[in-house]
């Protein structure tokens, strides 16, 4: 039985307690404000696991160290490693395992994109060096105070980093890496009006993007050979992205053989239209279906087709100039940068308007043209009831029909005034 322990004068009052005979202690000094410690010496690693117990009351102390130790005697002797690994590390190990389900066609490069830019938050959240024995289950409870804070990051942005990091943690307990499976981290409440509530481009506002990319792509804006071949390429992206609504992992993993035809036909008012048709693999595609897609915009297609170095049916639609390889990610967000200071839109990321806007933006102009949502939903590989929930908002100018000027919206797509 637990026994009161007696308290020490001085700067540094250190109070000790035994805990099951000597197999860990508790203690406390004044520089913790009195919250109760925890220390156990693990001679399987040659360390002293520390850990604070989060409380001032001396018996929830006990019970909370003896809890402790059991789970600690529990990990150390089915061969988890209580100290082990870096998190550094664990996000390595993790990220090329989720590596091999790219490879198996489980997942998308995309998606693995987006994996590693939410595990990277934990490596700016925490001391990559720090080993992942020293944290518990309390370790990241306050992740969605910090994220809102220093990023104004949304609800479900933070929902979803918390998820991938959990998944992340699972594999390190199963892999003996972490004695406990997942984080605690706090409830994150979310309203139905903020599920996926992403701003949209009005129609003024694309637009002027239209336009500006003319002056973006031009000789007398950008001199160098290479550096105009990449915006030309990035230009007709956008173009692409608005008229097929393809998610972005999608768009840029297309390569030509995926490309299917271009059909040179005439819109309901008779006047000439270019219809691309083309095949999103399943291999690229997010919800791993495989779906047919038939737009406008087929001239888009020529045009790049016809600018670029590389058009084998393997090659990439949007590959870098010198290389078979796709453009990278940074060079994409950098141009996307220029396009949206070009344009005057210097809040772009806190409007949360990136490259998937372009999707959010075709679906929506579709809603406003009164196009069918199922017809919708096929086409943009997703289901109706989603479409109802993320696109039901519009902007009041999207109302506004007389803001077009530069470009029609109809079923077909997006047809730009030249």
């Amino acid at each position: 039985m637990a026994r009161k322990p007696r308290k020490s004068k001085g700067t540094w009052t250190r109070e000790n307690h035994e805990i099951l005979g000597g197999k860990g202690f508790i203690y406390r000094v004044n520089a913790s404000g009195d919250v109760w410690q925890f220390r156990m010496w693990i001679p399987e690693e040659g360390k002293h696991l520390r850990k604070s117990l989060r409380t001032r009351d001396f018996d929830a102390a006990v019970k909370r160290a003896e809890e402790l130790c059991f789970q600690t005697f529990s990990d150390v002797s089915s061969g988890r490693k209580i100290f082990g690994i870096t998190i550094q590390e664990m996000v390595d190990a993790f990220l090329d395992w989720r590596q091999k389900d790219v490879d198996a066609g489980i997942i998308t490069k995309g998606r693995l994109g987006t994996i590693k830019t939410q595990t990277n938050r934990l490596l700016e959240y925490k001391d990559p060096s720090m080993k992942v024995g020293e944290l518990d289950k309390n370790s990241l409870y306050d992740w969605e105070q910090w994220r809102r804070k220093e990023y104004n990051a949304v609800p479900v942005t933070i929902r979803n980093e918390q998820a991938t990091i959990n998944q992340m943690m699972d594999f390190a307990y199963r892999n003996g890496y972490s004695h406990f499976p997942k984080f605690d981290f706090r409830k994150i409440k979310i309203a139905r009006d903020d599920i996926g509530v992403r701003d949209v481009f009005t129609l003024e506002e694309y637009d002027r993007l239209v336009r500006y990319m003319r002056t973006y792509v031009s000789k007398k804006e950008c001199p160098d050979y290479n550096l105009r071949a990449e915006r030309l390429m990035v230009r007709d992206a956008v173009l692409i992205a608005s008229n097929t609504m393809l998610r972005v992992g999608e768009l840029w993993a297309l390569e030509w053989r995926d490309i299917v035809s271009i059909e040179e036909t005439v819109d309901e008012n008779n006047l000439p239209v270019s219809l691309v048709h083309l095949e999103v693999r399943k291999e690229i595609s997010k919800v791993r279906s495989r779906r047919r897609v038939i737009s406008r915009g087929g001239e888009y297609f020529h045009r790049l087709k016809k600018n670029s170095q590389h058009t084998e049916p393997s090659d990439f639609l949007f590959a870098s100039v010198n290389g078979r390889q796709q453009l990278n990610r940074r060079k994409w967000y950098l141009h996307w940068k220029h396009l949206m200071h070009g344009i005057g839109i210097d809040n772009y990321a806190e409007r949360q308007l990136t490259w998937y806007s372009l999707r959010h933006f075709g679906i929506t102009c579709r809603i406003r043209a009164k196009v069918p949502l199922a017809d919708i939903s096929k086409i943009a590989g997703t289901s109706v009831s989603h479409i109802e929930t993320h696109y039901g908002h519009y902007d009041d100018d999207m109302l506004k029909s007389t803001a077009l000027k530069n470009f029609t919206v109809t079923a077909s797509g997006i047809a730009v005034t030249q």
